[in-house]
């Protein structure tokens, strides 16, 4: 979780990579005409976000009935949005990458291609709600390079002992 421009994608896809597990970028849940909001430079209101974050939740729910780890990319910004996401199961675990305002908005001016402009991340700010302690998130700054980032991430949820081929040594994370 975190604000666009975090490194969300690169950082999970890496992750997810190293351990051998299934990756699925939240993104891709959005509606077409979500998609074409955020793009046209307005946010996202609770309403919009409330059918995207169930089927993220269905979708570690399947992974989860099916013994599967995975790891999924989504800005779950707020608090409420993270308890749809995890349902209170312990074994669903949340992964913060923090990162200041300043670095963020230079990453997003240097990618082309998203739909989520600059101009939004002012919102994404104003509503985030890093995790409480409560939650049992593993929070890892987003300063060193995506693989060091990914290195640190799996060594926080400790899990650095996959299997050279990639496997994991056991652990789940969503």
């Amino acid at each position: 979780m975190g604000v666009s421009g975090s490194g969300k994608s690169t950082v999970a896809a890496r992750v997810a990579e190293r351990l051998g597990w299934i990756f699925v970028d939240g993104d891709s849940f959005h509606s077409p005409e979500h998609i074409a909001k955020m793009h046209a430079g307005h946010a996202l209101d609770d309403a919009d976000r409330a059918p995207w974050l169930e089927s993220i939740a269905v979708w570690i729910e399947q992974r989860l009935a099916a013994g599967e780890p995975g790891v999924v990319v989504c800005s779950a910004l707020r608090r409420a949005y993270r308890d749809v996401l995890t349902r209170g199961r312990p074994d669903v675990r949340i992964v913060y990458l923090a990162g200041s305002r300043a670095l963020i908005a230079g990453r997003l001016a240097a990618r082309h291609g998203h739909f989520m402009p600059v101009g939004l991340l002012d919102s994404q700010f104003a509503i985030l709600e890093p995790p409480g302690p409560d939650e049992h998130a593993i929070a890892v700054g987003i300063e060193n390079p995506p693989e060091q980032v990914a290195e640190a991430v799996i060594a926080r949820l400790g899990l650095g002992g996959a299997a050279p081929d990639g496997g994991a040594a056991g652990g789940r994370a969503g």
